[in-house]
């Protein structure tokens, strides 16, 4: 079979070479482009590693054009209709389906690791009490490896195996633990009789003086929620944990970076934009003024939580949001709420209008569990913390992947040079 090749010319000094053209499972070939400096003496420029693969992934493929999202070959339609959060874990962590034995001890192992050492206890008391969330879930999650020294040696296979699945049980309860720290309320010890969105649900909202009853409706809304922000290729937060990762940080520290990464409002913000838009909207009689706004390209208001920057058509996690969206206000009978109202009138004009239809400004994800999380009564802050929770499965993940890959090198990528050229050094006393 013969090899494909693309060929790349120096015009400066006619030199050429030929680089491989790589393929993979799916999705779109990639120029080889290793050698380059080498070869030639140059170097590609990319801004945002906008045409740039940084890796090889068996983890998770997206198909922009065709609204496609998959772990491990599994489209996350199927997964969060006939799967679990954990089950989801598994597969992202083995590549493959648990059997019903690894899927017993693997539930086993993460819900028995769901308790933090008690000193963190004491290590909260440092953040103020308006503190944002994010702020404290980023520190504390750093501050673990000073905790599990016997899971920070990357070079061991166990140990990588324990620190990745401590990490999954531990921030659900250090999400809610910085939940409760922010509400003055104390803080409530997960429980192993529940499943792990109804443990998580249980230490946000449980109080000591009354029996918390799970809702089986905002249970399964979590853990689907959960499910379909568990991974997301190689986004900003990913590529963080991965080029964090490659100096050889201990998982902790990654992860940690990876929820710096998230907490800009350009990535894990999102669904919080999409609650402040709906403020500033205030009612559904000015829905109008805004559609309008929107349409203006002089105008500087956008509409958040509709259309995707990847998916070009629609964002197959939206469907199965929008389902649970409505299972959830249909359960809490919140239709009063002036914001969810307004909400879901953009909902239906936004499945209708042409302008929204022409634009593919589809409902996204974002939008459907920003609605969702604020029905159950977590404030905007909690908001990326809970994608944060989501997604770490996806961190430890694609961190233990770079690892485990031979061809990993520690993160370095390269610059186009635009400062000033060499200048001779001039004394204070004679600069004029």
């Amino acid at each position: 079979m013969t090899k494909k090749t693309v060929t790349v010319t120096n015009n400066s000094t006619g030199k050429s070479i030929e680089l491989p053209i790589l393929e993979g499972t799916l999705g779109q070939p990639v120029i080889d482009i290793r050698s380059i400096h080498s070869e030639l003496d140059m170097f590609t420029f990319d801004p945002g590693f906008m045409a740039t693969a940084s890796c090889k992934s068996r983890l998770t493929y997206i198909d922009g054009e065709k609204g496609q999202l998959m772990h491990g070959g599994y489209s996350i339609d199927e997964l969060a209709e006939k799967s679990d959060f954990l089950e989801v874990c598994y597969l992202l962590l083995h590549g493959e389906l648990p059997t019903a034995d690894e899927k017993s001890e693997f539930d086993y192992a993460i819900t028995h690791h769901t308790m933090v050492h008690e000193q963190i206890n004491s290590f909260f008391r440092g953040f103020r009490r308006d503190a944002h969330p994010m702020a404290i879930l980023c520190g504390v999650t750093g501050a673990l490896s000073a905790f599990y020294h016997d899971s920070t040696d990357i070079s061991d296979p166990i140990q990588r195996m324990v620190a990745s699945r401590r990490l999954i049980a531990k921030m659900p309860t250090l999400a809610a633990m910085a939940f409760k720290y922010s509400s003055g309320q104390p803080f409530n010890y997960p429980r192993n009789s529940l499943k792990y969105a109804e443990n998580f649900l249980h230490m946000c909202f449980a109080v000591p003086t009354e029996e918390y009853e799970i809702n089986p409706v905002l249970a399964s809304a979590m853990d689907k929620i959960l499910i379909l922000h568990a991974d997301h290729e190689q986004n900003a937060s990913t590529s963080t944990v991965r080029l964090a990762g490659s100096s050889g940080a201990n998982p902790f520290a990654c992860i940690a970076a990876g929820i710096a990464a998230l907490w800009g409002p350009a990535h894990g913000g999102a669904n919080e934009a999409v609650l402040d838009m709906l403020g500033e909207i205030g009612s559904t009689s000015q829905i109008p003024k805004y559609i309008e706004r929107a349409r203006d390209k002089n105008d500087p208001f956008r509409l958040f939580g509709f259309g995707h920057r990847v998916y070009k058509n629609f964002d197959p996690r939206a469907k199965v949001m929008r389902e649970e969206c409505h299972k959830v206000l249909k359960q809490l009978g919140v239709s009063n709420d002036p914001l969810l109202e307004i909400a879901l009138e953009l909902e239906e004009i936004a499945l209708k209008d042409d302008y929204f239809i022409e634009k593919k400004l589809y409902p996204n994800v974002d939008f459907y569990s920003g609605i969702i999380l604020k029905a159950m009564g977590f404030p905007t802050s909690m908001f990326t913390v809970l994608f944060a929770v989501a997604r770490t499965v996806g961190w430890v993940s694609q961190w233990k992947e770079m690892i485990e890959d031979p061809m990993q090198r520690i993160g370095r990528p390269r610059q186009l040079y635009t400062g000033s050229a060499p200048k001779t050094y001039i004394p204070i006393d004679k600069r004029g």
